[in-house]
C-alpha cells in the first residue's frame, strides 16, 4: 500500500470530486466517499496506479458529465479502457430488474462480463472493490435491493473472488451478503460460533502455548494466530454434512506462518509429535495446490485435553496469496514494460488461472460475431476444475468429470486423433474412466489409429468435441449423438 499519492492519483481525486459535486449516496454522504473507499481498497490490495485511478473514476462515465474522451486525454488509454470496462459491467447489471431471471446470470449480463473480463482482469478487480464497499454500506438501501445485491454477490462475485484466490475478500463478501439473504440463519450460526469459541478458548490458548514452546525449542522462526471459520463457510459445510456439527472439525484453527517450505513440513512433524493426528485429516496443499492456487499444510489433531484443533501451516508468500490472491502476486508487474501490458492483455498466467485465458479467447470470438454457448461457459467459470499431470510434470486443467480423450485433445489434436490407450498413475486404464485431481496421465498413441465416432460419447469438453468432429468430417458414419436424438423422436 502506497504511503503517499502520486500527482496523477491526486488529480484523479480532484476530477472525481468535481464530477460528482452535489451528488449524494443513499447513506446521505457526499458521493465522493464511495470512489475514495474503492481507492483505499485497491491500494490495500497492492494494485497498480492505473487501476487505482480507474477505481476513483469508475462511476464518472455512468453518473456524471465526464466522458471517456475526457478521461483518455487526462489519464491515458489504459485508465480509460479500465473505466469503460467497469461501466459495461454496471450497465449490464442495471439492465436486469427481476432477480429470478437475473441470477445466476443472464445471457446479456454474462456476455458483457465475458467481454470486459476477457480484455483485462483488472476490470473485474475494480468491480470487486466497488462491490465490497457497496456491501459494507448495504443497510442504506431498501430491503428488495439489499436482497438482490446480496444474492447476486453470493452467486457471482464471491465465487469469482474465490477463483482469484482472494480469500479475505471472498469471506467478507459472502458473510456480508448472507446476512441479508438469510438474516435468521446468519444470526443463529454467528451465535453458535461465538458460543463454541468461548468454550474452546482456554484449550486453544493452551495448545498455542505448547506449540510455541516446541517451535522455539527447535529455533524455528514463526508466527502463530487463531482463525475462526466464517458464518457462510459454516453454513455451506453444515449443508454438506446434513447439519451435523459433530462433523465440523475446523470451526477454529491455529495458523502457523514460517519462512520456507522445508520448515512447513518440519513444523507439521513437531505438531504430530505433540498430538494425535486424526486419520484422513492431513492435507498437503503445498505439493498438491487447490484449484485456485491455494497452498498450505492442513492437519487436524486431538490435543491432550481431548479437544480437536486444526492447524494450517504455510510460508509468508503462501499466506499472502491465500489472503489476497491475484492482487498479491499481480502478474502485471512482470509485464509492465511490454506491449501486451500496455494493451491490457495477460499472457503466461499460472495454471490455476488458465480459465482467464479461456475467457479472453471467448471474448475475442464474441467481438468477431461468432456464436458462443454462454451456458457452458458459465459452468466452466464457476464449476470446480481438476488439475492432472503429464508424465513430464506439466499441469493440465480440466473440468470435473473430464475423461482421457478430453486430456488428449487438450494436449494436441494430433495426439487426440491417434489414441489407442491410456495409463493413469502408471496403470493401464480405459477411455471411460473419469480423471481425478492429481492423476498422472500418459496417452498411448499409434499412427495406425484413426478417430472413431463412438469417441463422441467419451468426451465432455467442447474443445475436445470440436477437434474430434473436425477429424470426423469426411467420415460417412453418422454422428451417434445425432442418431440417438433422431431415433428418440421416431418412437
Amino acid at each position: 500500500m502506497k504511503g503517499k499519492d502520486s500527482d496523477r492519483v491526486k488529480r484523479a481525486v480532484e476530477v472525481a470530486k468535481q464530477a460528482h459535486e452535489g451528488q449524494t449516496r443513499k447513506t446521505g454522504e457526499p458521493y465522493i466517499v464511495h470512489p475514495l473507499a474503492v481507492k483505499k481498497i485497491l491500494e490495500e490490495w497492492g494494485m497498480d496506479e492505473d487501476t487505482i485511478i480507474a477505481g476513483i473514476l469508475h462511476d464518472t462515465i455512468e453518473d456524471t458529465d465526464l466522458t471517456l474522451d475526457d478521461i483518455k486525454k487526462e489519464f491515458g488509454d489504459s485508465v480509460a479502457f479500465l473505466v469503460d470496462g467497469v461501466t459495461k459491467l454496471s450497465t449490464a447489471r442495471d439492465g436486469m430488474r427481476d432477480i429470478d431471471t437475473y441470477l445466476p446470470a443472464t445471457r446479456d449480463n454474462f456476455l458483457r462480463l465475458m467481454i470486459a473480463l476477457g480484455d483485462d482482469i483488472r476490470v473485474l478487480i475494480i468491480k470487486l472493490a466497488d462491490r465490497l464497499h457497496n456491501l459494507r454500506t448495504l443497510s442504506a438501501l431498501p430491503p428488495d435491493k439489499q436482497k438482490k445485491i446480496a444474492k447476486e454477490t453470493l452467486e457471482i462475485f464471491a465465487p469469482l473472488a474465490d477463483r482469484l484466490n482472494m480469500g479475505l475478500l471472498r469471506v467478507e463478501m459472502a458473510d456480508l451478503a448472507f446476512k441479508y439473504v438469510n438474516p435468521k440463519r446468519f444470526d443463529e450460526l454467528e451465535k453458535l460460533i461465538k458460543k463454541y469459541n468461548k468454550s474452546a478458548e482456554k484449550s486453544l490458548q493452551n495448545t498455542e502455548d505448547e506449540v510455541s514452546r516446541a517451535l522455539k525449542k527447535e529455533k524455528i522462526k514463526f508466527k502463530i494466530s487463531g482463525r475462526v471459520k466464517s458464518v457462510y463457510s459454516l453454513h455451506k459445510k453444515l449443508a454438506k454434512h446434513h447439519q451435523n456439527m459433530g462433523e465440523i472439525y475446523d470451526l477454529t484453527a491455529l495458523r502457523i506462518i514460517v519462512d520456507d517450505v522445508t520448515t512447513c513440513y518440519l513444523t507439521l512433524g513437531i505438531i504430530h509429535s505433540l498430538y494425535t493426528p486424526m486419520n484422513g485429516r492431513i492435507k498437503d496443499y503445498i505439493a498438491m495446490p487447490k484449484q485456485n492456487g491455494y497452498q498450505s499444510l492442513h492437519t487436524t489433531v486431538i490435543t491432550k485435553d481431548k479437544h480437536i484443533v486444526e492447524f494450517q501451516i504455510r510460508t509468508k508468500e503462501m499466506h499472502e496469496y491465500a489472503e489476497r490472491g491475484l492482487a498479491a502476486s499481480f502478474y502485471y508487474n512482470e509485464q509492465k514494460l511490454t506491449e501486451n501490458y500496455k494493451q491490457g492483455k495477460i499472457e503466461h498466467l499460472p495454471t490455476n488461472l488458465l480459465w482467464i485465458t479461456e475467457l479472453q479467447m471467448t471474448a475475442a470470438k464474441l467481438r468477431e460475431g461468432k456464436k458462443v454457448d454462454l451456458k457452458k461457459l458459465k459452468l466452466n467459470l464457476f464449476a470446480d476444475k481438476i488439475f492432472v499431470y503429464t508424465p513430464k510434470g506439466d499441469i493440465i486443467d480440466l473440468p470435473t468429470g473430464a475423461l482421457p480423450l478430453d486430456f488428449a485433445y487438450r494436449l494436441h489434436s494430433e495426439i487426440g486423433d491417434h489414441v489407442v490407450g491410456v495409463l493413469i498413475n502408471g496403470k493401464m486404464s480405459n477411455l471411460n474412466k473419469k480423471l481425478e485431481h492429481g492423476d498422472v496421465v500418459e496417452i498411448l498413441t499409434s499412427k495406425n489409429q484413426t478417430p472413431k465416432q463412438s469417441w463422441l460419447e467419451k468426451i465432455i469438453t467442447p474443445h475436445a468435441r470440436q477437434k474430434l468432429r473436425r477429424a470426423l468430417k469426411l467420415s460417412d458414419e453418422p454422428d451417434p449423438t445425432i442418431h440417438k436424438k433422431k431415433r428418440k423422436k421416431s418412437t
